[in-house]
């Protein structure tokens, strides 16, 4: 059976000593993470999720959901009491405005608690992280009758959220949506259609649900520009409001959580914002869920990581290729070999730097709120338009490809479902579709982030990595020179887009999920970068824990060495073009 230990000293590292949240001690939320309160945080929630969620998630997906006759849905056998637990302690509202009975407290704090849900079990995660996301949704959008109806019980998992965007004709072309909403003379509307794979959609964990719907007001503009916006609670003051589960989707993992199709028949509705910007309210939801499923893509990679080095070290399997490294035994462990270290390697660097790339991400949310100055916020939604396409992307993509090669660690044991590993891989696979299909992250990156405001963005990136590069450049040029270099290949590549996509956009479409990967790669290199210098200076201060500090260096210079060089080669693909690509008729495939 598989376990889990939160990572809870890199959690701090990072926080603490390489993004150094203290220095933001003035910002609105900042004042009370102080190092202690983070740390308690952190342990406290380590201790709920390696005993109360990670010991579901196994039964959980063996269970799966059950639909009952009339619609309702039961989640698996310990979700409710867990979920009741969750919302008791306070969990739902870390980040949660207060005057609503939430925290306050930083989003990056609020991803590292995350993160640890993810991996403790990542079907139950969905229930409470899309009520979140309303809670932001309305807090920024709603009304103030809105906000006082449904904020303090979403906050206290008294009521629980959900998104409904897709529907059976359309998924990400959402001009193509049917659901109406036909105006009533109260002022509120009622909703007609079907929703599908609508996470959490149905269950017994809260007393009500309330589901955020994309809609069309009959009569409105065509297209993505006639799409509004509205609340649809399942129960309005007790009593059912015409919208019922159809059927729970049959899905390859994440059988823990109720995936679902709605059907709204007249359905009460309240309009959030405005009519006809729907889409537009919508993204505040989707941009932190973005970041929040990278981050899921972790967690996962985590997880299945431990568990495989846990395997690698116990197993018994052979020599060294080198001569026995344990001669007391029959045989020496895997992890010995080469090739199962360098799986091992693979995951512990690319899940080290990736938890850096998210809290910093998360910490530009903060600052893209709350910075004191224009200058300050701008930069930080520069940096954000460029990061959550990345993130959401490259952390599912390496989350994926990693939870695989922890069950290629445990051989036939890692197909087999005892041993957990098949889960993980299963479970991590739909983080690479949902919120957004990796390949639309590319497109929308490469499409409508890069060129946005002249290059602004991407222009600004490039000064920042130059600027540390040149900064740290004399002291630590093992670590500034490979990144720059790495730099480079990202300038020369955007620079081709930028000469080649306007003259054939097939050009940019075949390349955008290279130059995504590229990006990513530049990024993780700065966050390897940036952890190495910290660990080094640490270790020429004496400050903290020696080993860790040594093992920080060294993996950083495994990912150095071995990972980031691959942008040259995305860069070659990326000039490489679309011509190729396109050659083939439809039908030769």
């Amino acid at each position: 059976m598989p376990t889990y230990r939160a990572p809870i000293k890199d959690m701090l590292y990072l926080l603490n000593d390489v993004l150094k949240l203290e220095r933001y001690s003035n910002l609105k939320g900042f004042s009370e993470a102080s190092p202690d309160i983070i740390s308690a945080i952190l342990k406290e929630g380590a201790k709920f999720n390696e005993e109360v969620l990670q010991p579901l998630n196994q039964s959980g997906d063996r269970e799966g959901c059950t639909r009952h006759s009339d619609g309702s849905v039961t989640a698996p056998k310990g979700f409710k009491e867990a979920y009741k637990l969750y919302s008791d302690g306070g969990w739902g509202g870390l980040t949660a405005p207060p005057e609503y009975g939430g925290q306050g407290l930083p989003h990056v704090l609020g991803l590292a608690f995350e993160e640890m849900v993810t991996s403790a079990n990542l079907s139950f995660s969905l229930y409470p992280f899309l009520t979140s996301g309303v809670v932001a949704l309305l807090d920024k959008l709603g009304s103030n009758e809105q906000k006082e109806t449904y904020l303090t019980n979403l906050i206290a998992g008294k009521w629980s959220g959900t998104m409904n965007l897709t529907e059976p004709q359309c998924g990400t072309d959402l001009g193509l949506l049917r659901t109406k909403a036909e105006a009533e003379k109260d002022g509120s509307y009622k909703i007609t259609g079907t929703k599908i794979f609508i996470s959490a959609g149905e269950h017994d964990l809260s007393e009500n649900i309330i589901h955020l719907v994309l809609a069309k007001i009959p009569g409105g503009p065509d297209g993505v520009k006639g799409i509004s916006l509205f609340i649809v609670p399942k129960l309005i003051d007790g009593k059912a409001n015409g919208v019922a589960c159809g059927s729970i989707e049959e899905k390859m993992g994440l059988h823990g959580n109720s995936t679902c199709l709605l059907n709204y028949d007249g359905a009460k509705s309240f309009l959030v914002g405005k009519e006809h910007e729907g889409l537009k309210a919508m993204f505040i939801m989707m941009n932190a869920a973005r970041l929040g499923v990278g981050v899921q893509g972790l967690g996962v990679s985590e997880v299945a990581n431990q568990n495989a080095a846990d395997y690698a070290r116990d197993r018994l399997q052979g020599r060294a290729l080198s001569g026995a490294k344990y001669p007391d035994k029959d045989a020496d462990p895997i992890i010995v070999h080469p090739d199962v270290r360098r799986m091992l390697l693979d995951g512990k660097c690319f899940n080290e730097g990736g938890r850096a790339l998210a809290y910093w991400g998360g910490l530009l949310m903060d600052l893209a709120e709350s910075a004191e100055s224009d200058q300050e916020r701008d930069h930080a939604k520069d940096m954000l338009a460029l990061l959550i396409p990345t993130i959401k992307s490259l952390l599912t993509d390496l989350g994926y490809e990693i939870a695989t090669n922890a069950q290629q660690v445990l051989g036939g044991h890692g197909y087999i479902a005892e041993w957990g590993m098949e889960q993980f891989v299963r479970d991590a696979r739909i983080t690479q579709i949902y919120e957004g299909t990796n390949g639309i992250q590319a497109l929308d990156l490469v499409g409508r982030k890069l060129p946005r405001e002249g290059g602004q963005a991407i222009r600004a990136y490039f000064e920042m990595i130059e600027g540390y590069c040149k900064d740290y450049g004399k002291d630590y040029g093992e670590f500034t020179s490979p990144l720059k270099n790495a730099l480079g290949d990202l300038q020369q590549a955007s620079l081709w887009l930028m000469q080649n996509a306007m003259k054939n956009p097939d050009n940019a479409g075949a390349g955008a999920t290279s130059y995504l990967r590229l990006l990513g790669y530049v990024a993780l290199g700065h966050m390897w970068a940036w952890m190495a210098i910290t660990s080094q200076k640490a270790l020429a201060d004496g400050v903290g824990d020696k080993t860790f500090h040594q093992n920080k260096v060294a993996t950083a210079r495994y990912f150095m060495g071995r990972h980031l060089p691959q942008t040259r080669g995305y860069y070659k693909m990326i000039e490489a073009g679309s011509d190729e690509l396109m050659a083939f008729p439809d039908d030769a495939f």
